[in-house]
């Protein structure tokens, strides 16, 4: 089923309700969808621009791996403290009403399953695991925290607490040239937040995954509700341009336009947490 977006002067809540009402939806989430816990958006109305670090730039060598773990590991210590806000709370809810059938987000804050949220596809990983790069061993984000915070005494605090962070817990310092990396315990290898940074391919079978729970809403009458994400980036535009070729209708939360606007069936230009909310209440 393929519907007309909506246009000004409709109700853009009420649509979205219409739309969403009677099916089993899955929800594509971004970073929006977190800036109510505190967490800033990378490309919201507000934000500031961003140059997240690349791939190829973090395994060029020490320098670059220096300053990106300097400048997460005081990002951490806040990213750390987050909680879940009432937008991921209503995809809790709704999951928990068998609603919403599964999130896909390209948030890598975990913030769905701390709400209670269970069937989740972390496309882009969770910065709350390092991987390293040599025996590919995973181990907890928290342990490593405590190892730089032993290598590297009083560098948070010197830091001072109005220091900028990004979504990805990347804090903005320039001072960096003194901090001291940690290795693998295992191997001695590089370690990485298990996270696919910018100029690395997602994971094939999450990719799959993903676009298997779209494939379900066409075959049940669904709609894809994506919230808080303006589709910048193919790896979430492509579930919505999927949706739209298999005429699953999308319904998108956002502030400010995404790059997938002119495939929705409605459009609510405003924030996650009270939206979400209120869709919930009626939906669920």
């Amino acid at each position: 089923m393929v519907l007309s977006p909506v246009r000004p002067g409709v109700d853009a809540i009420d649509a979205a309700l219409d739309v969403l009402a009677d099916r089993p939806l899955v929800a594509l989430t971004g970073a929006g969808l977190s800036t109510d816990s505190g967490i800033p958006d990378y490309r919201g109305p507000s934000s500031p621009p961003r140059k997240p670090m690349t791939y190829t730039e973090f395994v060029s060598g020490p320098a670059a791996q220096r300053r990106y773990w300097a400048r997460s590991h005081v990002g951490w210590a806040r990213m750390a403290r987050a909680l879940p806000n009432r937008g991921h709370r209503a995809l809790a809810s709704l999951e928990a009403a068998e609603v919403l059938r599964g999130v896909i987000t390209q948030n890598v804050d975990g913030l769905h399953r701390a709400a209670g949220s269970d069937a989740v596809i972390d496309l882009h990983g969770r910065i709350a695991d390092v991987v390293c790069l040599g025996c590919r061993r995973i181990s907890a984000r928290d342990e490593l925290q405590q190892r730089l915070s032993e290598l590297n005494p009083g560098f948070i605090e010197a830091a001072g607490a109005q220091v900028e962070t990004a979504p990805d817990g990347d804090a903005v310092l320039t001072e960096v040239a003194n901090f001291r990396l940690a290795e693998c315990t295992g191997c001695g290898g590089v370690l990485k937040p298990d996270v696919v940074f910018f100029g690395e391919n997602v994971p094939r079978d999450r990719v799959a995954q993903a676009f298997a729970l779209v494939d379900s809403l066409a075959d049940d009458d669904g709609a894809l509700l994506v919230a808080g994400s303006s589709l910048t980036v193919l790896s979430g535009l492509r579930f919505v341009r999927h949706a739209h070729r298999l005429g699953v209708p999308v319904v998108i939360v956002n502030r400010g336009t995404t790059r997938g606007d002119d495939l929705a069936a409605a459009l609510v230009d405003a924030g996650c947490s009270e939206t979400l909310a209120a869709l919930a209440n009626t939906v669920a």
